[in-house]
């Protein structure tokens, strides 16, 4: 009696059985069809293609060990040694121009040391992803943020470089300034040149057509212009304009600069809730967490080098607060990001979640810049 229902079943597991067997012989095809070919070359050539094809192999292993290790990765990567002056730096008050702070000088700032180190994080203690050949080359030609491997830590250091970059423009307009009309900063100035350098230069282009110098050359500069720079402001040769109205216009940017991420996630996941099967969910949420990254260590150094205006404002409190929030958002790490409903009970939506914990970060740094203009 129970024969035609077990025959049934076995019918189907043997289509299911033939049908994979059928989709692995067609992967397999191209590469057994190769190999024969390979095979029946003479050995100068079989030489010549064997070397090209253990190249290609270990250019791939360099690659997705490069994608997959993350060097130094940690999110409490700011601490008082990372900004403690170095000995025998005495901070000074050079100037006031009648606005609440200070013009400091014979310290270093602890806004241009980050810069200078989450450079570093990015391109000398990992390698820059996002200039590779192999992932400028994509996944057979689909670009690799356009499928669900081998992007989230390129996404997450294009995250940390949007804050260094963001920070470099704040630094040259105002804060490393003793007022809106006096002169740039030159070693500022070079910095922000090289972090504004795109992001996906290899060491050859079509155009213009012919050798160029790589991403990552042009943002090591930087860090060695911001370390001239504090050099600099330890030898009382510049100036650091810790104001209160500085203060204020950077914690905007930085407010103004998350607000546009919040939307960009906000954006996929009205639009793109496939759960677990959107491949551009994880590139956003891991630009999202590396711009996270980036200004919780920036918020850190800008306790320390604007403490006069926070304390005299009362805004401790709330610094205090807007360090929680990064903390609790940088504590969301998940394995596999999905992009599901926010109802949704077997695919979470994880940038609903990131978007709400962006969004506090973003509404304290409003309060706070409310605190100032009063």
């Amino acid at each position: 009696m129970l024969d035609p229902i077990v025959n049934f079943f076995t019918r189907i597991f043997q289509w299911i059985g033939r049908g994979i067997g059928f989709a692995i012989g067609i992967i397999l095809w191209p590469f057994l069809w190769l190999g024969r070919w390979y095979m029946h070359r003479g050995w100068i050539l079989r030489a010549i293609v064997g070397a090209a094809i253990l190249g290609l192999v270990g250019l791939y292993g360099y690659f997705i060990w490069n994608t997959q290790v993350w060097t130094n990765f940690n999110p409490n990567y700011v601490n008082a040694e990372v900004l403690a002056p170095p000995p025998g730096a005495k901070q000074e008050q050079v100037a006031n121009e009648g606005t609440e702070g200070e013009v400091k000088s014979c310290t270093t700032s602890g806004i241009v040391t980050v810069a200078a180190d989450l450079i570093d994080f990015n391109v000398n203690q990992n390698a820059w992803i996002s200039s590779m050949i192999l992932y400028k080359l994509g996944l057979f030609g689909l670009d690799w943020d356009h499928t669900p491997f081998l992007d989230n830590k390129a996404s997450f250091q294009r995250g940390v470089h949007q804050s260094v970059r963001r920070t470099a423009v704040e630094l040259v307009d105002t804060i490393g300034r003793v007022r809106g009309t006096s002169q740039i900063d030159q070693n500022l100035q070079d910095a922000r040149g090289a972090v504004e350098f795109d992001e996906e230069t290899w060491y050859f282009g079509l155009r213009p057509f012919g050798p160029k110098t790589p991403t990552p050359s042009f943002y090591r500069t930087a860090i060695g212009f911001y370390r001239a720079f504090n050099d600099r402001l330890l030898k009382c040769e510049t100036v650091f304009n810790a104001r209160a109205d500085n203060l204020a216009k950077f914690v905007d940017r930085v407010a103004s600069d998350l607000g546009s991420t919040s939307d960009i996630l906000s954006n996929q996941v009205q639009n793109n809730n496939n759960g677990w099967f959107d491949p551009r969910a994880d590139d956003r949420f891991w630009f999202a967490y590396g711009q996270l990254y980036g200004y919780y260590g920036f918020m850190k150094a800008t306790r320390q080098d604007f403490q006069a205006v926070i304390e005299t404002r009362g805004l401790g409190p709330l610094w205090d607060q807007l360090e929680l929030q990064f903390q609790a958002a940088l504590r969301i790490q998940p394995w596999i990001i999905s992009n599901g409903r926010e109802d949704g009970w077997i695919m979470p939506s994880h940038l609903t979640t990131m978007g709400f914990y962006m969004l506090r970060v973003r509404s304290n740094l409003v309060e706070i810049r409310s605190v100032l203009d009063r």
